[in-house]
């Protein structure tokens, strides 16, 4: 029934994985990809099949070629892979059950004798990033992996397993078995907040190269794509007394608020500016180093009410405030201007650009300001003519933003504290220009209090679904606008 795929560097490597698959009755065939490093090597009883990658097309073709079971496992990890008693029976009979294109489940990691749970999430329409954690036992229904191959016309290095998917998700469905079926070797050890910038880090440059062409060829079946055709945006259309407001929104920010209001108050501009601190119930203190500040004109304080909010509800309660600016900046309560003339470029990058948000350029730091990998971070794989449809594949849009404040009264802000400057940014773009700013105007710094520093798997996979949502009610609307 089934016919596994399994990556090969040496034969230590995955002998206890063959061990355990030449148990199981369902397997058929046993594959080895083996890589240039296991060359002359081979193990009785498998096939070997030469790849310069698993991540390759050329692999993703071999595999398809050689498959003959109904459905077909690909291994994604170099590690020891365990099955639970009847579990590959179990994925078969809901493949058959549901007529899926591909399956993938929760599992168990295991790192130093320890087992943790690892549960995944559902795949939707909008569950475009590269980086879709869905475990790392793919199960394709063999026909669907055929098929798929067979419109694969572009020689991916990397993002050959990534086209695949995409592809098949155009024809077929692809299901989250939410049992624990199998256990893997946990590789990636690092805390939550280092893995969320692995896409922007320069290193991976090629990688994401090939992830964005494989994307935005799937927009294009889908009907999801849009040309660079861009609204004109008329900055005359209301007055305001300020030509553009900081806006900080603050929860429990005791140790950095106040080094944030510095940094906006000290500003130098051509325009008169203010600066908002929307300030949501804070317990720690935050409110009484506010309070400093009070006596400088330039600052707006807003103390929230007790109902729900998030970091959202703070920005709309700015934004429609009577004395806010044309234009609304952001600086996070974490974080400071890394210039005294930020506020001046954001402002000048709208008129200059005709946009209605500005997205800057940031660098990543320690508490004490000190650069950390990866360091600047200016997304420079934002291009006008793709940008807006290369943000459905990323994680986010770069820091720090600006909005132009008419059309943002208009779309809001959702009330969260997490992706709410995302889902601006994704409605934004696809009728408006979104203008960039590629020299560092702002410091973003990493500790240990960052809203995402640390996560536990719920958290993170709560996150991570909430934006794949936004993603999938963007691409549905982009894909209504498109047929219009």
């Amino acid at each position: 029934m089934i016919d596994c795929f399994i990556p090969f560097r040496d034969v230590i490597q995955v002998s206890r994985t063959i061990e355990g698959l030449k148990k199981e009755e369902i397997v058929g065939k046993i594959f080895l990809l083996r890589l240039p490093e296991a060359a002359g090597k081979s193990i009785q009883g498998c096939e070997v099949i030469d790849v310069k990658s698993i991540n390759c097309t050329d692999a993703v073709m071999k595999m398809a070629a050689a498959a003959s079971a109904e459905y077909s496992l690909i291994y994604t990890k170099f590690t020891d892979l365990s099955f639970g008693r009847f579990a590959l029976e179990r994925i078969v009979a809901i493949g058959d059950d549901s007529s899926a294109a591909m399956l993938y489940a929760d599992h168990f990691n295991e790192l130093g004798g320890q087992r943790k749970n690892a549960p995944v999430i559902d795949y939707q329409m909008g569950a475009l990033r590269d980086n879709f954690d869905f475990g790392s036992v793919l199960v394709y229904r063999t026909s669907a992996l055929k098929e798929a191959a067979s419109r694969m016309n572009v020689a991916y290095s990397f993002a050959g397993l990534y086209d695949l998917r995409l592809k098949v998700s155009q024809k077929g469905s692809l299901v989250h078995i939410n049992e624990y079926l199998y256990y893997e070797i946990e590789t990636d050890t690092r805390k939550s907040g280092e893995k969320i910038f692995d896409y922007v880090d320069p290193k991976n440059r090629d990688v994401q190269i090939e992830m964005e062409k494989a994307c935005t060829q799937h927009l294009k079946d889908i009907g999801g794509y849009l040309e660079s055709h861009f609204k004109h945006i008329e900055f005359s259309d209301a007055p305001f007394e300020y030509e553009a407001s900081v806006v900080i929104p603050c929860k429990n920010r005791v140790r950095t608020i106040g080094d944030a209001i510095k940094s906006a108050l000290a500003q130098k501009t051509s325009f008169k500016y203010n600066v908002f601190v929307v300030d949501d119930n804070s317990t720690d203190g935050s409110v009484d180093v506010i309070k400093k500040y009070l006596g400088n004109e330039k600052l707006f304080y807003i103390a929230q009410d007790k109902t729900w909010h998030g970091i959202g509800g703070n920005w709309n309660a700015a934004i429609h405030h009577p004395h806010c600016g044309k234009f609304a900046l952001q600086l996070d309560s974490d974080d400071m201007y890394s210039c005294q003339d930020a506020v001046q470029r954001f402002v000048d990058a709208f008129y200059e650009q005709n946009c209605a948000m500005v997205v800057g350029t940031y660098r990543m730091t320690n508490f004490d300001l000190e650069t950390i990998p990866p360091g600047i971070i200016d997304h420079k794989e934002w291009t006008p003519d793709n940008g807006r449809n290369n943000a459905l594949r990323i994680n986010g849009l770069g820091a720090p933003r600006g909005f132009y404040v008419p059309l943002l009264r208009r779309i809001n802000f959702p009330t969260t504290k997490y992706g709410e400057d995302y889902a601006v940014g994704l409605r934004i773009s696809r009728e408006y220009q979104i203008g960039r700013i590629y020299d560092v105007i702002y410091d973003c710094r990493r500790w240990d209090d960052n809203s995402d520093a640390s996560l536990d798997i719920e958290k993170e996979n709560a996150n991570n679904l909430y934006k794949d949502r936004i993603r999938t009610w963007e691409l549905q609307a982009r894909i209504s606008m498109n047929r219009m």
